[in-house]
């Protein structure tokens, strides 16, 4: 499935790459485990942390444009080391914060930032950019499989550390960790060659991001991307609390976000190779479209531990499987000069839609006492998002023969 990225020069780019997403998306999504400990502690209520992490989902999307814009003109290795740094200064002080809008500095605006300057733009624009056309689909689906191995190991370990040494001393753990990536960055990074005179008479990043505004198909993937963004902030930041009002421990809760990064890694390889074979815009219609049909199937069942539990198998098998698919199609639209930038743009839309699941989730179980509501919007955006895919213009495959 994977020979294209057998070379040991690629397999080593891929590998870092991968290996400093698991720490970014590891960290980041866990922090939902926090909201109850936070919580206990601070006594600022669920809704002010949950509007905390909220800013923090936009937050992440906000900066992926932008740290792709200035990796594609001075490099990636600037923007990975102090994402990294940034990350783990974020994780640092939150210990020490007492108020609303501390933890929005903290988590919602620092951690945030250097999760995202160390995220899927940034990663996937580097190695896209070193690597040959037909590795690119494989190697993007095993870096995205990276970022859902590190959910699958912080999950639980954070739980784990909460239990034994406090929320305090858990999350100063995780800046230890992002600080232990930074000699990652060394084998992602080379050389960024000077834009040339053609890309400078062509007008640049400025012309290539105007012209993908008018593109029709690339407003059409950021619409989808929205309600991916608008299901899993809800997932990661509320899944604890659902799980809490059933009555559950909240063991189950880490362990079902750990199985969902494990299932994704599954996921996100089937979805790289997929991406060589068929057109990503139907790959992605049929993952929204699953989506629908799981959450359905999630309302209908017994909310006992093991249905957590297929749940979060069914889930995850599409959770940022949607990565790979949807940085093809911009490939595709646009080439791979500017994707760190253009790829980040769907990624702030993808935030957006992220900023509004944790925000509405924290709203609909402070009104309603539960997130009954925020399931059926789920299901409703899941079904437009399969929907809006299928127009997108997406050139055919183009089947690569050997003999």
């Amino acid at each position: 499935m994977f020979h294209s990225v057998r070379r040991p020069d690629l397999l080593i780019i891929v590998l870092a790459s991968a290996g400093i997403l698991m720490v970014t998306m590891g960290i980041r999504q866990s922090f939902g485990l926090f909201v109850s400990p936070v919580n206990t502690s601070t006594g600022l209520g669920v809704v002010t942390i949950s509007f905390a992490l909220a800013i923090g989902q936009f937050t992440w999307g906000a900066v992926q444009p932008v740290a792709g814009a200035i990796a594609d003109h001075y490099g990636p290795r600037p923007v990975l080391i102090a994402g990294l740094v940034i990350l783990a200064l974020g994780c640092l002080i939150t210990p020490f914060i007492s108020s609303g809008f501390g933890l929005a500095v903290s988590l919602g605006l620092l951690a945030s930032m250097g999760s995202g300057m160390g995220s899927f733009s940034v990663l996937i624009g580097a190695a896209a950019r070193r690597l040959p056309v037909e590795s690119r689909g494989s190697a993007s689906g095993i870096i995205n499989a990276g970022g859902s191995f590190g959910q699958f190991v912080f999950a639980p370990l954070l739980q784990k550390l909460i239990q034994s040494i406090g929320w305090m001393g858990a999350i100063g753990s995780m800046a230890v960790v992002a600080l232990a990536a930074i000699p990652l960055v060394s084998r992602v990074t080379g050389t960024q060659p000077a834009p040339d005179a053609q890309d400078v008479q062509n007008g640049g990043l400025k012309r290539a991001i105007l012209d993908a505004l008018k593109n029709p198909s690339y407003l059409l993937l950021h619409a989808g991307f929205f309600t991916c963004g608008f299901h899993i902030a809800f997932l990661v930041t509320h899944l604890p609390g659902e799980v809490g009002l059933c009555g559950l421990p909240p063991n189950v809760a880490s362990w079902s976000l750990a199985l969902i990064g494990i299932a994704n890694i599954l996921g996100s390889l089937i979805a790289g190779s997929f991406v060589a074979k068929y057109r990503s815009k139907y790959i992605l219609s049929v993952m929204y479209g699953s989506r629908t049909l799981l959450i359905l199937g999630y309302l209908m069942m017994p909310k006992v531990e093991w249905t957590y539990y297929l749940f979060a198998i069914g889930l995850g098998l599409t959770w940022l499987a949607t990565v790979p698919p949807t940085a093809a199609i911009v490939g595709k639209l646009f080439g791979t000069r500017y994707l760190a930038t253009l790829f980040g743009l769907t990624l702030l839309s993808h935030q957006i839609g992220g900023f509004l699941g944790a925000w509405l989730g924290g709203l609909s179980m402070s009104q309603f006492g539960d997130f009954t509501w925020m399931w059926y919007a789920d299901m409703v955006l899941a079904s437009l998002a399969a929907l809006l895919n299928l127009p997108i213009r997406e050139e055919r495959v183009k089947r690569i023969v050997t003999v």
